[in-house]
Protein backbone atom coordinates (compact mmCIF):
# COMPACT_ATOMS: atom_id res chain seq x y z
CA UNK A 1 0.00 0.00 0.00
CA UNK A 2 0.98 3.47 -0.98
CA UNK A 3 2.30 5.42 1.81
CA UNK A 4 3.03 9.59 1.83
CA UNK A 5 5.02 10.49 5.11
CA UNK A 6 4.19 8.42 7.97
CA UNK A 7 0.33 8.51 6.51
CA UNK A 8 -1.26 5.67 4.81
CA UNK A 9 -3.23 6.16 1.73
CA UNK A 10 -6.22 5.45 2.13
CA UNK A 11 -8.36 2.90 -0.16
CA UNK A 12 -10.67 5.03 -3.04
CA UNK A 13 -14.40 4.25 -1.80
CA UNK A 14 -16.70 3.57 -4.97
CA UNK A 15 -20.23 3.95 -5.43
CA UNK A 16 -22.87 2.84 -8.03
CA UNK A 17 -26.43 3.36 -8.85
CA UNK A 18 -27.77 1.10 -10.80
CA UNK A 19 -30.50 1.13 -13.17
CA UNK A 20 -33.09 -0.37 -15.31
CA UNK A 21 -33.27 -4.10 -15.56
CA UNK A 22 -32.05 -7.08 -13.59
CA UNK A 23 -29.73 -7.40 -16.21
CA UNK A 24 -27.90 -4.37 -15.52
CA UNK A 25 -27.97 -5.37 -12.05
CA UNK A 26 -25.94 -8.28 -12.71
CA UNK A 27 -23.22 -5.87 -14.94
CA UNK A 28 -22.99 -4.00 -11.68
CA UNK A 29 -22.68 -6.58 -9.72
CA UNK A 30 -20.09 -7.58 -11.90
CA UNK A 31 -18.20 -4.13 -12.32
CA UNK A 32 -18.35 -3.81 -8.31
CA UNK A 33 -16.61 -7.09 -8.29
CA UNK A 34 -13.91 -5.78 -10.58
CA UNK A 35 -13.47 -2.91 -7.93
CA UNK A 36 -12.90 -5.19 -4.94
CA UNK A 37 -10.72 -6.94 -6.67
CA UNK A 38 -8.45 -3.88 -6.92
CA UNK A 39 -8.35 -3.51 -3.43
CA UNK A 40 -11.03 -0.46 -3.59
CA UNK A 41 -13.77 -0.14 -0.98
CA UNK A 42 -17.32 0.45 -2.14
CA UNK A 43 -20.04 2.57 -0.23
CA UNK A 44 -23.53 2.68 -0.47
CA UNK A 45 -23.49 6.28 0.64
CA UNK A 46 -23.01 8.32 -2.85
CA UNK A 47 -21.35 11.35 -1.15
CA UNK A 48 -19.23 9.13 0.36
CA UNK A 49 -18.08 8.02 -2.62
CA UNK A 50 -14.36 9.18 -4.01
CA UNK A 51 -15.63 7.70 -7.22
CA UNK A 52 -19.33 7.20 -8.44
CA UNK A 53 -20.79 5.27 -11.18
CA UNK A 54 -24.28 5.90 -12.84
CA UNK A 55 -25.28 2.02 -14.64
CA UNK A 56 -27.37 3.73 -16.93
CA UNK A 57 -30.62 2.22 -19.02
CA UNK A 58 -31.30 3.10 -22.41
CA UNK A 59 -34.76 0.57 -23.16
CA UNK A 60 -37.28 3.31 -23.87
CA UNK A 61 -37.86 7.28 -23.54
CA UNK A 62 -38.95 7.06 -19.40
CA UNK A 63 -35.44 5.20 -18.84
CA UNK A 64 -33.13 7.79 -20.48
CA UNK A 65 -34.68 10.31 -18.41
CA UNK A 66 -34.51 8.52 -15.35
CA UNK A 67 -30.84 7.81 -16.25
CA UNK A 68 -29.99 11.48 -17.22
CA UNK A 69 -31.48 13.44 -14.17
CA UNK A 70 -29.61 10.46 -12.13
CA UNK A 71 -26.18 12.05 -13.49
CA UNK A 72 -27.47 15.00 -13.68
CA UNK A 73 -28.34 15.09 -10.06
CA UNK A 74 -25.26 13.14 -9.22
CA UNK A 75 -23.20 16.34 -10.21
CA UNK A 76 -25.20 18.77 -8.81
CA UNK A 77 -24.93 16.81 -5.17
CA UNK A 78 -21.63 16.69 -5.64
CA UNK A 79 -21.29 20.13 -5.86
CA UNK A 80 -23.63 20.60 -2.62
CA UNK A 81 -21.60 18.18 -0.86
CA UNK A 82 -18.32 20.06 -1.65
CA UNK A 83 -17.01 17.21 -3.33
CA UNK A 84 -15.38 18.59 -6.40
CA UNK A 85 -12.54 15.90 -6.63
CA UNK A 86 -15.30 13.12 -6.71
CA UNK A 87 -15.11 11.21 -9.91
CA UNK A 88 -18.24 10.63 -12.00
CA UNK A 89 -18.23 7.49 -14.27
CA UNK A 90 -21.29 6.40 -16.74
CA UNK A 91 -21.83 2.96 -17.54
CA UNK A 92 -24.51 0.88 -18.86
CA UNK A 93 -26.76 0.81 -22.24
CA UNK A 94 -27.09 4.24 -22.40
CA UNK A 95 -23.05 5.05 -22.01
CA UNK A 96 -22.95 2.15 -24.65
CA UNK A 97 -25.67 3.68 -26.85
CA UNK A 98 -24.69 7.48 -26.66
CA UNK A 99 -20.90 7.58 -25.51
CA UNK A 100 -20.29 10.14 -28.61
CA UNK A 101 -23.34 12.22 -27.77
CA UNK A 102 -23.04 12.16 -23.96
CA UNK A 103 -19.54 13.17 -23.88
CA UNK A 104 -19.90 16.27 -26.37
CA UNK A 105 -23.15 17.41 -23.77
CA UNK A 106 -22.27 16.21 -20.41
CA UNK A 107 -18.57 17.57 -19.60
CA UNK A 108 -19.06 16.93 -16.23
CA UNK A 109 -18.97 13.19 -16.51
CA UNK A 110 -15.61 11.90 -16.32
CA UNK A 111 -15.36 8.36 -18.20
CA UNK A 112 -17.90 6.86 -20.33
CA UNK A 113 -17.83 3.08 -19.72
CA UNK A 114 -19.33 0.34 -22.36
CA UNK A 115 -20.77 -2.68 -22.20
CA UNK A 116 -17.76 -4.70 -23.04
CA UNK A 117 -15.72 -3.29 -19.92
CA UNK A 118 -17.65 -4.25 -17.02
CA UNK A 119 -15.39 -6.59 -15.33
CA UNK A 120 -12.24 -3.46 -15.98
CA UNK A 121 -13.84 -0.73 -14.37
CA UNK A 122 -11.44 -1.51 -11.33
CA UNK A 123 -8.82 -0.69 -13.85
CA UNK A 124 -10.65 2.06 -15.72
CA UNK A 125 -10.97 4.10 -12.21
CA UNK A 126 -6.90 3.26 -10.99
CA UNK A 127 -6.13 5.47 -14.64
CA UNK A 128 -9.20 7.89 -13.22
CA UNK A 129 -7.67 8.88 -10.24
CA UNK A 130 -4.03 8.65 -11.43
CA UNK A 131 -5.40 12.41 -13.14
CA UNK A 132 -5.04 10.77 -16.38
CA UNK A 133 -8.07 12.87 -18.37
CA UNK A 134 -10.08 9.89 -19.21
CA UNK A 135 -13.21 10.78 -21.02
CA UNK A 136 -14.45 7.47 -22.58
CA UNK A 137 -13.56 4.26 -21.34
CA UNK A 138 -14.28 1.71 -24.12
CA UNK A 139 -11.34 -0.26 -25.81
CA UNK A 140 -9.81 1.32 -29.13
CA UNK A 141 -11.51 -0.08 -32.26
CA UNK A 142 -7.64 -0.37 -33.31
CA UNK A 143 -7.06 -3.08 -31.13
CA UNK A 144 -10.39 -4.83 -30.39
CA UNK A 145 -9.30 -7.66 -28.78
CA UNK A 146 -6.97 -6.34 -25.73
CA UNK A 147 -8.15 -7.20 -22.82
CA UNK A 148 -6.85 -4.01 -21.17
CA UNK A 149 -7.11 -0.25 -21.66
CA UNK A 150 -5.44 1.38 -24.77
CA UNK A 151 -3.16 4.71 -23.51
CA UNK A 152 -1.77 7.01 -25.42
CA UNK A 153 1.92 6.75 -25.45
CA UNK A 154 2.42 10.82 -25.56
CA UNK A 155 0.33 12.10 -23.10
CA UNK A 156 -0.87 9.15 -21.01
CA UNK A 157 -4.39 9.31 -21.38
CA UNK A 158 -6.33 6.33 -21.29
CA UNK A 159 -7.36 5.89 -25.47
CA UNK A 160 -10.48 8.04 -27.10
CA UNK A 161 -11.75 5.95 -29.32
CA UNK A 162 -15.23 4.95 -28.99
CA UNK A 163 -16.41 1.68 -29.57
CA UNK A 164 -17.55 1.42 -33.42
CA UNK A 165 -18.79 -2.35 -33.02
CA UNK A 166 -21.30 -4.36 -30.83
CA UNK A 167 -20.16 -5.77 -27.69
CA UNK A 168 -19.07 -9.30 -27.16
CA UNK A 169 -18.34 -9.63 -23.66
CA UNK A 170 -19.56 -12.56 -21.64
CA UNK A 171 -19.11 -13.30 -18.07
CA UNK A 172 -17.92 -16.45 -16.74
CA UNK A 173 -18.29 -18.39 -12.90
CA UNK A 174 -15.36 -17.34 -11.76
CA UNK A 175 -15.82 -13.52 -12.73
CA UNK A 176 -15.50 -11.33 -9.72
CA UNK A 177 -19.29 -10.00 -8.19
CA UNK A 178 -20.47 -8.17 -5.72
CA UNK A 179 -23.83 -9.07 -5.25
CA UNK A 180 -26.52 -6.19 -4.84
CA UNK A 181 -29.21 -8.78 -4.30
CA UNK A 182 -30.39 -9.75 -0.61
CA UNK A 183 -28.45 -12.81 0.74
CA UNK A 184 -31.41 -14.84 -0.64
CA UNK A 185 -31.66 -14.94 -3.96
CA UNK A 186 -29.72 -14.06 -6.92
CA UNK A 187 -29.84 -13.08 -10.81
CA UNK A 188 -27.73 -15.60 -13.46
CA UNK A 189 -27.08 -14.30 -16.67
CA UNK A 190 -27.10 -17.36 -18.90
CA UNK A 191 -26.63 -15.31 -22.17
CA UNK A 192 -26.17 -12.05 -23.85
CA UNK A 193 -27.05 -10.42 -26.68
CA UNK A 194 -30.05 -10.82 -29.08
CA UNK A 195 -30.58 -12.73 -32.50
CA UNK A 196 -34.46 -11.02 -32.80
CA UNK A 197 -36.04 -8.27 -35.14
CA UNK A 198 -38.30 -6.80 -33.15
CA UNK A 199 -38.70 -3.87 -34.82
CA UNK A 200 -39.54 -1.58 -31.64
CA UNK A 201 -36.26 -2.31 -29.83
CA UNK A 202 -32.47 -1.67 -30.34
CA UNK A 203 -31.10 -3.96 -28.12
CA UNK A 204 -29.63 -6.18 -30.32
CA UNK A 205 -27.32 -2.68 -31.61
CA UNK A 206 -26.75 -1.88 -27.58
CA UNK A 207 -25.42 -5.61 -26.48
CA UNK A 208 -25.03 -7.82 -29.22
CA UNK A 209 -25.40 -11.11 -30.93
CA UNK A 210 -26.74 -13.83 -28.43
CA UNK A 211 -24.24 -15.57 -27.32
CA UNK A 212 -24.73 -18.37 -24.55
CA UNK A 213 -22.43 -18.99 -21.47
CA UNK A 214 -21.22 -22.92 -21.63
CA UNK A 215 -23.35 -25.26 -19.71
CA UNK A 216 -20.43 -25.59 -16.80
CA UNK A 217 -20.05 -22.08 -16.37
CA UNK A 218 -23.82 -21.62 -15.60
CA UNK A 219 -23.96 -24.88 -13.20
CA UNK A 220 -20.88 -23.40 -11.40
CA UNK A 221 -22.09 -20.21 -10.55
CA UNK A 222 -25.63 -21.57 -9.22
CA UNK A 223 -23.76 -24.26 -7.03
CA UNK A 224 -21.57 -21.37 -5.56
CA UNK A 225 -24.79 -19.77 -5.16
CA UNK A 226 -26.83 -22.64 -3.38
CA UNK A 227 -24.02 -22.90 -1.33
CA UNK A 228 -24.18 -19.41 -0.07
CA UNK A 229 -27.65 -19.79 1.20
CA UNK A 230 -28.84 -17.97 -2.01
CA UNK A 231 -32.60 -19.88 -2.24
CA UNK A 232 -33.75 -18.45 -5.28
CA UNK A 233 -31.87 -18.70 -8.72
CA UNK A 234 -33.56 -16.38 -11.28
CA UNK A 235 -32.27 -17.13 -14.85
CA UNK A 236 -32.18 -14.25 -17.20
CA UNK A 237 -30.82 -13.15 -20.55
CA UNK A 238 -32.29 -11.37 -23.35
CA UNK A 239 -34.09 -14.20 -24.54
CA UNK A 240 -33.89 -17.37 -22.09
CA UNK A 241 -35.65 -19.64 -24.36
CA UNK A 242 -32.90 -19.50 -26.98
CA UNK A 243 -29.92 -20.48 -24.51
CA UNK A 244 -27.25 -22.97 -25.48
CA UNK A 245 -28.66 -22.99 -28.93
CA UNK A 246 -25.07 -20.99 -30.45
CA UNK A 247 -22.98 -23.33 -28.88
CA UNK A 248 -24.64 -26.02 -31.24
CA UNK A 249 -21.72 -27.11 -33.46
CA UNK A 250 -24.13 -27.02 -36.43
CA UNK A 251 -25.32 -23.29 -36.19
CA UNK A 252 -29.05 -23.18 -35.56
CA UNK A 253 -31.08 -20.53 -36.82
CA UNK A 254 -33.36 -17.68 -35.17
CA UNK A 255 -36.29 -19.92 -35.77
CA UNK A 256 -34.92 -23.39 -35.33
CA UNK A 257 -36.94 -25.95 -33.61
CA UNK A 258 -35.58 -26.72 -30.42
CA UNK A 259 -33.86 -29.86 -30.02
CA UNK A 260 -31.58 -31.32 -27.28
CA UNK A 261 -30.23 -33.80 -28.87
CA UNK A 262 -28.28 -31.21 -31.37
CA UNK A 263 -26.43 -29.54 -28.24
CA UNK A 264 -26.98 -27.80 -25.32
CA UNK A 265 -30.66 -26.30 -24.52
CA UNK A 266 -32.80 -24.47 -21.69
CA UNK A 267 -34.34 -28.00 -20.32
CA UNK A 268 -30.81 -29.63 -20.80
CA UNK A 269 -29.80 -27.00 -18.00
CA UNK A 270 -32.77 -27.25 -16.08
CA UNK A 271 -32.31 -30.73 -15.60
CA UNK A 272 -28.79 -30.61 -14.59
CA UNK A 273 -29.86 -28.12 -12.54
CA UNK A 274 -32.03 -30.25 -10.59
CA UNK A 275 -28.93 -32.24 -9.54
CA UNK A 276 -27.64 -29.68 -7.63
CA UNK A 277 -28.54 -30.56 -4.15
CA UNK A 278 -29.67 -28.10 -1.84
CA UNK A 279 -33.89 -26.34 -1.55
CA UNK A 280 -34.13 -23.63 -4.09
CA UNK A 281 -35.98 -22.64 -6.38
CA UNK A 282 -35.11 -21.65 -10.17
CA UNK A 283 -37.29 -19.33 -11.84
CA UNK A 284 -37.58 -18.55 -16.13
CA UNK A 285 -37.48 -15.16 -16.66
CA UNK A 286 -38.11 -13.30 -20.03
CA UNK A 287 -38.40 -16.39 -22.04
CA UNK A 288 -39.31 -15.53 -25.96
CA UNK A 289 -42.71 -17.71 -27.34
CA UNK A 290 -40.36 -18.67 -30.47
CA UNK A 291 -38.78 -21.04 -28.60
CA UNK A 292 -40.48 -22.67 -26.36
CA UNK A 293 -40.72 -26.52 -26.88
CA UNK A 294 -42.77 -29.81 -26.02
CA UNK A 295 -39.81 -31.27 -24.31
CA UNK A 296 -38.80 -27.62 -21.85
CA UNK A 297 -42.70 -27.67 -21.06
CA UNK A 298 -42.38 -31.34 -20.02
CA UNK A 299 -39.21 -31.04 -18.44
CA UNK A 300 -40.54 -27.99 -16.27
CA UNK A 301 -43.49 -30.16 -15.11
CA UNK A 302 -41.16 -33.26 -13.82
CA UNK A 303 -38.94 -31.06 -11.82
CA UNK A 304 -41.68 -29.45 -9.34
CA UNK A 305 -39.35 -29.20 -6.44
CA UNK A 306 -37.07 -26.88 -8.04
CA UNK A 307 -38.04 -25.46 -11.15
CA UNK A 308 -40.82 -22.82 -9.72
CA UNK A 309 -43.96 -23.28 -11.72
CA UNK A 310 -43.47 -19.52 -13.54
CA UNK A 311 -43.05 -18.25 -16.56
CA UNK A 312 -42.26 -15.22 -17.83
CA UNK A 313 -43.16 -14.52 -21.36
CA UNK A 314 -43.41 -11.28 -23.05
CA UNK A 315 -46.28 -11.92 -25.85
CA UNK A 316 -46.49 -7.67 -27.05
CA UNK A 317 -49.67 -8.23 -28.91
CA UNK A 318 -52.21 -10.43 -29.99
CA UNK A 319 -53.30 -9.34 -33.55
CA UNK A 320 -51.31 -11.03 -36.55
CA UNK A 321 -50.85 -7.70 -37.90
CA UNK A 322 -49.42 -6.14 -35.04
CA UNK A 323 -47.52 -8.93 -34.41
CA UNK A 324 -46.14 -8.82 -37.90
CA UNK A 325 -45.00 -4.71 -37.68
CA UNK A 326 -43.65 -6.20 -35.24
CA UNK A 327 -41.36 -8.61 -36.68
CA UNK A 328 -42.15 -10.84 -33.51
CA UNK A 329 -42.02 -14.03 -34.98
CA UNK A 330 -44.70 -15.60 -33.68
CA UNK A 331 -48.94 -15.35 -35.00
CA UNK A 332 -51.75 -15.35 -32.60
CA UNK A 333 -52.43 -19.21 -33.23
CA UNK A 334 -49.28 -20.14 -32.04
CA UNK A 335 -49.59 -18.10 -28.82
CA UNK A 336 -52.81 -19.19 -28.17
CA UNK A 337 -51.66 -22.89 -28.79
CA UNK A 338 -48.78 -22.29 -26.38
CA UNK A 339 -50.76 -20.91 -23.95
CA UNK A 340 -52.61 -23.62 -23.91
CA UNK A 341 -49.52 -26.23 -24.38
CA UNK A 342 -48.25 -24.21 -20.85
CA UNK A 343 -51.20 -24.31 -19.03
CA UNK A 344 -52.26 -28.10 -19.44
CA UNK A 345 -48.74 -29.25 -19.38
CA UNK A 346 -48.04 -27.38 -15.93
CA UNK A 347 -50.62 -27.66 -13.53
CA UNK A 348 -50.94 -24.62 -11.61
CA UNK A 349 -48.46 -22.59 -13.61
CA UNK A 350 -48.33 -18.39 -13.13
CA UNK A 351 -47.98 -17.04 -16.65
CA UNK A 352 -46.12 -13.49 -16.25
CA UNK A 353 -46.74 -11.38 -20.10
CA UNK A 354 -46.54 -7.96 -21.35
CA UNK A 355 -48.31 -6.14 -24.12
CA UNK A 356 -47.33 -2.82 -25.97
CA UNK A 357 -50.21 -0.62 -26.52
CA UNK A 358 -49.70 2.58 -29.13
CA UNK A 359 -47.39 0.93 -31.08
CA UNK A 360 -47.49 2.51 -34.78
CA UNK A 361 -50.55 1.72 -36.78
CA UNK A 362 -52.40 0.50 -34.25
CA UNK A 363 -56.04 0.43 -35.00
CA UNK A 364 -59.29 0.75 -32.41
CA UNK A 365 -59.93 -2.84 -33.87
CA UNK A 366 -56.36 -4.25 -32.88
CA UNK A 367 -56.44 -2.37 -29.87
CA UNK A 368 -60.19 -4.25 -29.03
CA UNK A 369 -58.56 -8.02 -30.46
CA UNK A 370 -56.27 -7.17 -27.32
CA UNK A 371 -58.13 -6.58 -24.41
CA UNK A 372 -60.57 -9.43 -25.43
CA UNK A 373 -57.49 -11.40 -25.38
CA UNK A 374 -56.41 -10.03 -21.67
CA UNK A 375 -59.90 -10.42 -20.83
CA UNK A 376 -60.21 -14.33 -21.80
CA UNK A 377 -56.63 -15.63 -21.05
CA UNK A 378 -56.48 -14.53 -17.42
CA UNK A 379 -53.06 -13.81 -17.03
CA UNK A 380 -52.04 -14.12 -13.29
CA UNK A 381 -49.48 -11.33 -13.70
CA UNK A 382 -49.32 -9.27 -16.50
CA UNK A 383 -47.67 -5.21 -17.23
CA UNK A 384 -48.68 -2.84 -20.06
CA UNK A 385 -45.91 -0.58 -21.80
CA UNK A 386 -46.72 2.01 -23.64
CA UNK A 387 -44.97 2.45 -27.02
CA UNK A 388 -41.95 4.51 -26.57
CA UNK A 389 -40.17 6.18 -30.20
CA UNK A 390 -36.56 4.90 -30.20
CA UNK A 391 -34.39 6.50 -32.42
CA UNK A 392 -32.78 3.59 -34.67
CA UNK A 393 -35.26 1.19 -34.50
CA UNK A 394 -37.51 -0.11 -37.45
CA UNK A 395 -40.73 1.22 -35.78
CA UNK A 396 -39.33 5.04 -35.12
CA UNK A 397 -39.81 5.54 -38.65
CA UNK A 398 -42.96 3.97 -38.98
CA UNK A 399 -46.12 5.98 -40.36
CA UNK A 400 -48.86 6.14 -37.72
CA UNK A 401 -47.47 7.17 -34.71
CA UNK A 402 -49.81 7.27 -32.19
CA UNK A 403 -50.32 10.66 -29.72
CA UNK A 404 -49.23 10.53 -26.60
CA UNK A 405 -52.83 10.76 -25.14
CA UNK A 406 -54.33 7.78 -26.88
CA UNK A 407 -51.04 5.61 -26.18
CA UNK A 408 -52.15 6.62 -21.84
CA UNK A 409 -55.65 6.10 -22.39
CA UNK A 410 -55.22 2.89 -24.35
CA UNK A 411 -52.73 1.74 -20.91
CA UNK A 412 -55.09 2.88 -18.74
CA UNK A 413 -57.82 0.78 -20.23
CA UNK A 414 -55.78 -2.24 -20.63
CA UNK A 415 -54.52 -1.90 -17.03
CA UNK A 416 -57.72 -1.44 -15.20
CA UNK A 417 -59.26 -4.53 -16.99
CA UNK A 418 -55.60 -6.37 -15.95
CA UNK A 419 -56.84 -4.82 -12.12
CA UNK A 420 -59.63 -6.39 -11.92
CA UNK A 421 -58.18 -10.37 -13.20
CA UNK A 422 -55.78 -10.02 -10.71
CA UNK A 423 -57.59 -9.27 -8.13
CA UNK A 424 -60.26 -12.15 -8.70
CA UNK A 425 -57.34 -14.51 -9.03
CA UNK A 426 -55.63 -13.44 -6.04
CA UNK A 427 -59.27 -14.04 -3.79
CA UNK A 428 -59.32 -17.48 -5.42
CA UNK A 429 -55.93 -18.39 -3.83
CA UNK A 430 -57.68 -18.10 0.06
CA UNK A 431 -57.80 -21.18 1.85
CA UNK A 432 -54.93 -22.69 -0.06
CA UNK A 433 -51.37 -23.83 1.58
CA UNK A 434 -48.69 -22.06 -0.52
CA UNK A 435 -44.89 -22.46 0.13
CA UNK A 436 -43.23 -18.80 0.36
CA UNK A 437 -39.69 -17.53 0.52
CA UNK A 438 -39.14 -14.99 3.15
CA UNK A 439 -38.07 -11.59 2.15
CA UNK A 440 -38.72 -9.64 5.16
CA UNK A 441 -39.92 -10.76 8.59
CA UNK A 442 -43.97 -10.10 7.35
CA UNK A 443 -43.23 -10.05 3.77
CA UNK A 444 -43.34 -13.15 1.40
CA UNK A 445 -43.65 -14.65 -2.23
CA UNK A 446 -45.14 -17.40 -3.72
CA UNK A 447 -43.08 -19.31 -6.38
CA UNK A 448 -45.81 -17.40 -8.71
CA UNK A 449 -44.55 -14.29 -7.70
CA UNK A 450 -40.62 -12.72 -8.95
CA UNK A 451 -38.72 -10.48 -6.79
CA UNK A 452 -39.48 -6.74 -7.27
CA UNK A 453 -42.16 -7.20 -10.40
CA UNK A 454 -45.11 -9.15 -8.66
CA UNK A 455 -47.36 -9.72 -5.84
CA UNK A 456 -46.44 -10.45 -2.25
CA UNK A 457 -47.62 -12.39 0.71
CA UNK A 458 -48.60 -10.55 4.00
CA UNK A 459 -47.76 -12.22 6.57
CA UNK A 460 -49.65 -12.26 10.19
CA UNK A 461 -46.56 -13.82 12.07
CA UNK A 462 -42.75 -13.10 11.75
CA UNK A 463 -41.23 -15.80 9.73
CA UNK A 464 -37.04 -16.05 9.22
CA UNK A 465 -35.46 -13.90 6.16
CA UNK A 466 -34.40 -15.86 3.60
CA UNK A 467 -36.06 -19.35 4.61
CA UNK A 468 -39.06 -21.50 3.35
CA UNK A 469 -42.16 -21.42 4.81
CA UNK A 470 -45.84 -23.14 4.67
CA UNK A 471 -48.97 -20.62 4.83
CA UNK A 472 -52.46 -20.74 4.70
CA UNK A 473 -53.96 -17.51 2.75
CA UNK A 474 -56.84 -16.42 4.86
CA UNK A 475 -57.73 -13.36 2.68
CA UNK A 476 -56.41 -10.90 0.08
CA UNK A 477 -56.06 -7.27 -0.53
CA UNK A 478 -55.38 -5.91 -4.39
CA UNK A 479 -52.47 -7.78 -5.92
CA UNK A 480 -50.95 -9.01 -2.38
CA UNK A 481 -52.15 -12.35 -0.44
CA UNK A 482 -52.39 -12.04 3.03
CA UNK A 483 -51.21 -15.18 5.50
Amino acid sequence: MKTKGNCVARKPKVGMISLGCAKNLVDAEIMLGSVLQRGMEITSQPKDADVLVINTCAFIDSAKEESIEAILEAHQQRGLNRRPDQKLIVSGCMSQRFAKELRQEMSEVDAFVGLDQVSELGAIIEKLLSKRRTLNAQRPTLNPDSSTLGVDSSNGDVGLAFADRRPTYIPDYDTPHFRLTPAHFAYVKIAEGCNHPCSFCVIPQMRGKHRSRPLQSVLAEIRGLVSEGVREINLISQDTTYYGMDLWPAKAGPRQPIDSTRGPTLAVLLREIQEIEGEFWVRLLYTHPAHWSDELIETIRQLPDKVARYIDIPLQHIDDAMLGRMRRETSRSHIENLIHKLRAGIPGVTLRTTFIVGFPGETEAEFASLLDFIRSTRFERLGIFKYSQEDGSRAAKMPGQIPAKIKSARYREAMSIQQQIAHDLAYEKVGSELKLLVDQPHIARSEGDAPDVDARVVLSEAAPVGEFVWRRITGSRGYDLLA
